[in-house]
C-alpha cells in the first residue's frame, strides 16, 4: 500500500461498527431517560482555553496537545478532551440565563498525542457529559448514577466505581504545602524536572505515569485534610450512592488529570486490564465556568473512552446490534434491477432493505443475506416477470408472491411475525 493511517489513529470498519453503535446507542438512551439535551462543539479551539481551563502544568497542555496556528496566525488546538469547549458554549451562546439547571451532553472524537497503546488512541474518542447550575451532592450522585445505568445496560458487571474527594481551595491550599513537603521527601526518587512541576501543582504526582503505587501510596493523602463543608460534600455523595444502591470503593489518591476537579471525583473499572480497565472518569468542577469568565455555576461531569468501553464488552451482550438489514433483495438478471429497487423501496415502508445489484449468482446471493442475518430475502428474476420470491430465513418458509401483492404480503407477513 501506499498509504497507511497515522500512528496512534485507527479505522472502524463495517466489521465492528455494530458495537460502536451499541455503545452510543446505550448511553444516548440513558441521556434521554435522565432529561439530558445534546450538545456539539467544533473541534479545534482557541488554545487559550485548554490552557485556562486544563491547567499549563497538566500532562494534557504541557505535553499531549495537537496546537497549530492558522493562516490568520492564530494558536488553535485540536480539542484534547470536550469539558472545557461545552463551557465556552454554554457562555457564548448565554445557556448560564436559561436559568434551572442544564444537562448536556456530546459525543465526538478528542486528540492527545500519547503513546499509543491497547484502548489508547491520539485520536480517540469520548462520549460525556455535564451538569451546570447545581452544587447539590445529589447531582454528584445521579451523575455515576447514568453511567453506571448506561454501562448495565450494556452487559457489564461488578463495576468498580472509585471515589474521592479532592475538595475545594480552602483544603488544598494548606494541603498542597504538607503533600508538597512529603514529595520533597523523596527527592531521590524524583528528579529535578518533576520537582520543579510538582513545586506549581503538587496533587499531579498522584496522577503522573512516572512513579508507581509504593511511592504514591506513601504521601499524605486529602481526605484527612479537608474542611468541613467538604467533607459534609463528600459523606452526602457517599450515602445517596448507597440509597441509589451504587456500590463504590473510596479511593483517597484519585485525583483525576485535570486541574479543574473540585470535591468530587471518580473513576468507573472494568476487568483486570490494568490501567486500561479505566471505562469512565469524572468529577465536579465548581470554580470552571467562572474561570472561564462566567458567573459563579457549580458543575459536575464525566466522559466516556468509546473504544475502551467497545473493546471490553462482555462477550455475551445483548441488544439491538444494527447495521444489520430485515429485507435483502436479491435481483437476477440486470433486467430485473428497477423492479428490485422499487421492491426495496415498498418494503422499507416497513422495515430495512438492502438492494443487491452486484450480478452475483441466486446463490451467492442469497447466502449473502444469510450472512448479513437479514429477516427475509426477496428475490426478483428478470425471468419471472411480475412475480418475487419471499424467503422467510429464519422460519425456512418460502413462497411465491404476485409482485403487485408484494405490499400486502409483507404487511401480513409482518402482522403474523413472519411465521407462515
Amino acid at each position: 500500500m501506499k498509504y497507511s493511517r497515522p500512528r496512534g489513529t485507527h479505522d472502524v470498519t463495517p466489521a465492528e461498527i455494530d458495537r460502536w453503535r451499541r455503545v452510543e446507542s446505550a448511553f444516548e438512551r440513558a441521556f434521554d431517560r435522565f432529561g439530558y439535551r445534546g450538545i456539539r462543539t467544533p473541534i479545534f479551539e482557541h488554545t487559550e482555553l485548554f490552557v485556562r481551563a486544563v491547567g499549563e502544568q497538566s500532562d494534557i497542555v504541557s505535553k499531549e496537545m495537537y496546537t497549530f496556528k492558522d493562516r490568520g496566525d492564530r494558536d488553535l488546538t485540536l480539542r484534547p478532551e470536550n469539558t472545557a469547549s461545552v463551557i465556552r458554549a454554554y457562555l457564548e451562546n448565554g445557556m448560564h440565563r436559561w436559568g434551572g439547571i442544564q444537562r448536556l451532553w456530546y459525543i465526538g472524537p478528542m486528540f492527545r498525542y500519547d503513546r499509543p497503546q491497547a484502548g489508547r488512541y491520539r485520536q480517540f474518542h469520548q462520549v460525556g457529559a455535564e451538569v451546570l447550575g447545581s452544587a447539590s451532592p445529589a447531582v454528584d450522585a445521579e451523575t455515576i448514577q447514568v453511567v453506571v445505568d448506561a454501562l448495565m445496560s450494556l452487559g457489564f458487571r461488578g463495576l468498580d466505581v472509585r471515589l474521592n474527594s479532592v475538595g475545594t481551595e480552602r483544603s488544598r491550599a494548606p494541603y498542597r504545602a504538607v503533600l508538597l513537603e512529603a514529595i520533597r521527601a523523596h527527592g531521590s526518587e524524583i528528579s529535578p524536572d518533576a520537582l520543579e512541576r510538582y513545586a506549581k501543582n503538587p496533587l499531579r504526582i498522584f496522577d503522573s505515569k512516572e512513579y508507581g503505587e509504593r511511592l504514591k501510596r506513601s504521601l499524605p493523602a486529602i481526605s484527612g485534610h479537608l474542611v468541613d463543608e467538604d467533607a459534609e460534600h463528600f459523606a452526602r455523595v457517599r450515602d445517596l450512592l448507597g440509597a441509589l444502591e451504587i456500590p463504590f470503593t473510596e479511593d483517597p489518591y484519585l485525583v483525576r488529570g485535570l486541574d479543574y476537579y473540585t470535591r468530587t471525583v471518580f473513576e468507573v473499572y472494568y476487568g483486570e486490564t490494568g490501567a486500561q480497565s479505566a471505562l469512565v472518569g469524572g468529577g465536579r468542577y465548581d470554580d470552571l465556568v467562572r474561570e472561564c469568565g462566567g458567573p459563579d455555576t457549580p458543575a459536575v461531569g464525566f466522559s466516556a473512552g468509546l473504544e475502551r468501553i467497545v473493546e471490553a464488552l462482555p462477550a455475551d451482550t445483548t441488544g439491538e446490534a444494527g447495521g444489520t438489514v430485515h429485507y435483502y433483495v436479491a435481483c437476477v438478471g440486470s433486467a430485473a434491477e428497477a423492479r428490485a429497487l422499487n421492491a426495496a423501496r415498498l418494503l422499507r415502508s416497513f422495515d430495512s432493505a438492502e438492494v443487491d445489484v452486484s450480478g452475483r449468482s441466486r446463490k451467492t446471493q442469497l447466502e449473502a443475506a444469510a450472512k448479513k442475518k437479514a429477516r427475509v430475502a426477496v428475490v426478483v428474476d428478470a425471468a419471472s416477470p411480475g412475480v418475487v420470491e419471499w424467503h422467510d430465513l429464519r422460519a425456512r418458509t418460502d413462497h411465491r408472491v404476485p409482485e403487485n401483492e408484494l405490499e400486502a404480503f409483507a404487511r401480513e407477513a409482518g402482522a403474523q411475525g413472519e411465521t407462515s
